[in-house]
């Protein structure tokens, strides 16, 4: 797959934003005004535009958007750390709440993952995801919540979702998102024996303590990142930024965990060969050293159609044409979440089979109630 120059660009900022260091190619710029909308219009869609702000720290001045879009840029920068900081003032609060009852949620993904960036208040944030290990836990979470005034709804695969203080909030029993029924028994020896570390929670307002929460471990952690990104490219597709994480992930933990027993991880969950194939984009597009992986195994280049699943459906594929809108009927969102997942069965079936197998047996027998 050939990329335009706009493309090529944003990736060149996402490199040098990511690592902080001078861009790697320069062959793209110079960009005339309306290449630099664009490039600033997919920056937003694949919400990454915080980091491709950094990225423009690095470029050259006379390489450098107009006053006009810089003005914008730096507004737009400046709304994602105002968000962050609301986001981990609630967190803050959630946490006091639950451990006021005795509970103690594991922080997934977002907030946890933003500690691995150099600054962790320009990766754009989503929701907030607690794990809770027990369906008690989880019950009696619920319960609280709903006495906060939250008004608590199901979602199809068990987890409980509410809005609290102006964020979206999710409570989930699943800590990895397997479909493949055989591996229950393994997933849950992996949580049994890596289990989960507290860590600081970074970006927290000045008037407010700071907040220790509680993440997964970083074999974990990596194991999770990487079949979140799975799941989505098989669904509805999934942006840049997820793909920033997992690079981030990598480098931050490297030393953090054994590799060896990661890639014993990764042949038993069935994610080996897509993870070759993810290992490959992230060195590939987003400037991450080989060394920095669990595994040197390498894919000649990257998928074409992965990178059109990326860049065509920009965060979590809300901007495909498979995605289903909220205000549409159940059984019509149904039908867009198995279509999206049709689309996709080809990458889906190359690099992941089993896991795309049962996958299509969850969606069918979904869709069938």
């Amino acid at each position: 797959m050939t990329l335009s120059s706009e493309y090529m660009a944003l990736f060149s900022l996402l490199r040098a934003g990511l690592w902080e260091r001078e861009p790697d190619d320069l062959s793209p710029f110079p960009l005339t005004d309306d290449e630099w909308r664009d490039v600033y219009q997919m920056a937003v869609r694949q919400t990454v535009a915080g980091i491709a702000y950094r990225g423009l720290h690095h470029l050259p001045d006379v390489l450098l958007p107009g006053d006009d879009l810089m003005i914008r840029w730096v507004a737009q920068a400046e709304r994602i750390e105002q968000k962050n900081k609301l986001m981990n003032s609630v967190i803050n609060r959630l946490y006091q709440q639950m451990d006021h009852h005795g509970l103690h949620p594991v922080l997934l993904k977002g907030q946890g993952v933003a500690t691995f960036y150099e600054y962790p208040l320009l990766r754009e944030c989503g929701d907030i995801d607690l794990y809770f290990s027990t369906k008690e836990e989880m019950r009696k979470a619920a319960e609280i919540m709903s006495q906060a005034g939250c008004r608590l709804e199901g979602l199809p695969d068990g987890s409980d979702c509410y809005r609290w203080q102006g964020v979206e909030i999710e409570h989930h029993v699943r800590l990895l998102d397997f479909s493949n029924p055989w591996l229950k028994g393994c997933l849950s020896t992996l949580v049994a024996k890596y289990g989960f570390i507290d860590q600081p929670l970074t970006g927290n307002p000045s008037t407010e303590s700071p907040v220790t929460v509680s993440v997964p471990s970083p074999l974990l952690n990596l194991l999770l990142l990487n079949a979140h990104l799975l799941k989505h490219i098989m669904g509805h597709g999934v942006g840049l930024r997820q793909f920033c994480d997992m690079a981030r992930a990598y480098h931050r933990l490297q030393g953090c965990y054994s590799p060896e027993e990661l890639e014993a991880v990764y042949k038993r969950t069935g994610l080996m060969k897509w993870s070759v194939q993810l290992h490959t984009f992230l060195t590939e597009h987003l400037g991450l050293h080989r060394a920095e992986l669990p595994l040197m195994d390498m894919d000649a280049c990257t998928s074409p159609e992965l990178l059109h699943i990326v860049l065509e459906g920009g965060n979590f594929g809300q901007y495909g044409d498979t995605k289903g809108k909220v205000s549409q009927a159940k059984w019509e969102r149904k039908l867009h979440t198995f279509l999206s997942f049709w689309k996709h069965r080809g990458f889906s079936n190359a690099y992941a089979r089993k896991e795309a197998f049962w996958t299509s047996i969850k969606l069918i027998i979904g869709n069938l109630k």
